[in-house]
């Protein structure tokens, strides 16, 4: 099939899933086109079936901001035209639903039939949708849309709560690629990071409000009460700045290491002994998703699509958001010699069923 995907090509979420989904598509043998404003940062090399097109466009005095849906829609229905594009599939709600629904009608007046898969990932559900100002277009999006799928059984229901759909929404979870996310032999940089055989916490996001940094401090300065510990935190955004701040101003600076954006995460995961996010909200997990298929068991809030990912009791711990005081109790239960090695094992067991392998079919399927 000729497909195209749109996407945003940042290291969030949704980015990377849509990059993993069509190299690989494009591995088996479909023409894989994708749209976006920048290279998606996971593209990487080329295959002869794969193809990046990007969006580009001029700003003018007369708009105060620049009109990136229109360049986007026209660039759907160059690249449609020009590649034969049967399926369009578009990631994230705003604005690439709505701007593959126009493209949609301008080539259908060319007698041109365009499909269109729309993928919702979170917030373009969660906090778009409590903007009522987009939400005619966006319920008008989904309305016109060939077929609806969301990350989690979570974000489905928020979908329905917020919008005016009534349609059909495939759950899909997102997946993980083993080939990548797995526990490699790294000793000499755990030995680095912990040299008198430290516990090590891993927290990795885009450092927002809703990731709840300082909640992962208040978690590990209860385990580092009570147990050697250090704590690795990955990422970078607005939040960061101030979170760097409290740290030296408290007994456990020389514990944490900021080690801002980093692109082989999996390296330091495969050292990790717990994976902390006590976020505010998230519509699946897939950071979490990607620390268990490294073998490493997760503490997590219980909002959203977490519990779907993270098994309380099995993979990890779930907790309501802001209760560090259990979160920290959890964390150092499964710390313990005679429970990690389990945890680690349960954790992984149920990452595989995540596999790229098991989901590619299930879109494919749908196309």
């Amino acid at each position: 099939m000729n497909i195209g995907i749109v996407c945003y090509p940042t290291f969030g979420g949704s980015g990377v899933v849509a990059t993993e989904l069509g190299k690989a598509l494009a591995g088996k043998g479909h023409s894989v086109h994708f749209i976006s404003y920048d290279q998606p940062v996971r593209l990487g090399i080329f295959n002869q079936n794969l193809f990046y097109h990007e969006v580009s466009f001029n700003n003018y005095p007369l708009f105060k901001f620049a009109p990136y849906e229109i360049a986007l829609t026209s660039k759907i229905v160059d690249v449609a035209k020009a590649h034969k594009l049967e399926v369009i599939h578009v990631h994230y709600a705003i604005p690439h639903a709505a701007a593959a629904v126009t493209a949609k009608h301008i080539l259908a007046r060319e007698g041109i039939d365009l499909k269109i898969v729309t993928t919702l990932h979170g917030t373009d559900i969660t906090l778009v949708g409590k903007d009522q100002s987009y939400e005619p277009v966006v319920s008008y999006s989904l309305h016109e849309s060939d077929i609806v799928t969301a990350v989690s059984e979570s974000l489905k229901r928020d979908t329905f709560t917020n919008f005016s759909y009534n349609g059909v929404i495939h759950v899909i979870p997102n997946f993980i690629d083993f080939n990548r996310f797995n526990k490699q032999p790294k000793d000499h940089f755990k030995k680095a990071i912990a040299p008198n055989n430290e516990k090590i916490l891993v927290h990795t996001s885009n450092f927002r409000k809703v990731k709840r940094v300082p909640d992962v401090l208040d978690i590990f300065r209860k385990v580092a009460a009570t147990i050697p510990a250090k704590l690795l935190l990955i990422g970078d955004g607005p939040e960061r700045a101030e979170i760097e701040e409290e740290c030296r101003n408290c007994d456990i600076c020389s514990d944490v290491t900021f080690l801002g954006k980093q692109e082989a995460v999996e390296e330091i995961l495969s050292i990790a002994d717990l994976f902390i996010i006590p976020s505010e909200t998230e519509s699946f997990g897939l950071a979490a998703l990607e620390a268990m298929a490294c073998e490493v068991p997760v503490i997590s809030t219980n909002t959203g699509g977490l519990p779907e990912v993270n098994i309380d009791g099995i993979t990890g711990y779930t907790s309501d958001i802001g209760d560090t005081e259990k979160m920290g109790t959890d964390a150092l239960k499964i710390l313990q010699d005679n429970n990690l090695v389990q945890f680690k094992k349960q954790a992984k067991e149920h990452a595989l069923n995540y596999k790229l392998s098991n989901i590619l079919p299930l879109y494919e399927d749908l196309y």
